[in-house]
């Protein structure tokens, strides 16, 4: 069987959380006022808390772009991307990456971000698979609704293992990058754990665990 190597996005892949400089960017767009930015900052604390409500925050977001095209949300998220998130990307974690796709390891994104985030990442690393948030559309036009379960916490570890069995993958052998506290149901099911930047709470549980610890920068050690 084949091994794996899922990586997380935020934090992990690129220095930030992508949900913060997506509204950054609708701000200095003029899409959103200032004060908009006070629920996403608040939901950031309770993600890095591992309280956030995915199911709530996707309803609110959802909502919101109900009704827009296709076309346009992947223009706009295209923008966005080249802006914000491409020089965001962290070098160490994509040699990281390289060394996987070298090994012959199945590489993987899985990450709460939506496919619209996801898509030019991939494109731009070369991964072939994506286990991320999918926003259903309909008509050419989003419906307000999103594949279920959500790729967030229990609901990663779900996708990982629906792979998993479809791909014909060992998870025994497997890695996954991750940051968050709220990523240690995926992590826990992995043979080769990593936590990378880790929150408080993760730090906490890799320390506890053994599990290495990897902070980007210049030196690219093994996986």
């Amino acid at each position: 069987m084949a091994a794996a190597a899922f990586f997380d996005i935020d934090h992990t892949l690129i220095a930030g959380d992508s949900g913060m400089l997506f509204m950054r960017f609708l701000l200095a767009r003029g899409t959103v006022r200032r004060r908009d930015l006070v629920r996403p900052v608040f939901d950031t604390l309770l993600h890095r808390l591992n309280l956030l409500d995915i199911d709530g925050l996707f309803d609110r977001y959802a909502d919101a772009v109900c009704g827009q095209t296709d076309a346009d949300m992947t223009a706009l998220c295209s923008e966005f991307f080249a802006a914000h998130v491409q020089p965001a990307v962290y070098p160490h974690m994509v040699a990281v990456l390289r060394q996987h796709q070298e090994r012959g390891d199945v590489v993987v994104l899985l990450s709460s971000a939506t496919n619209y985030v996801a898509d030019p990442l991939a494109q731009q690393l070369g991964v072939e698979h994506l286990l991320v948030n999918r926003l259903t559309v309909r008509d050419g036009r989003l419906t307000g609704e999103a594949r279920r379960p959500l790729c967030y916490g229990p609901g990663k570890r779900y996708w990982a293992e629906h792979f998993a069995t479809e791909h014909g993958v060992d998870l025994a052998q497997s890695y996954f990058y991750a940051d968050s506290a709220s990523d240690l149901p995926a992590l826990a099911v992995v043979g080769h754990p990593r936590a990378v930047n880790p929150d408080r709470l993760l730090r906490r549980q890799a320390q506890r665990h053994g599990w290495p610890i990897v902070v980007p920068t210049d030196e690219v050690p093994p996986p």
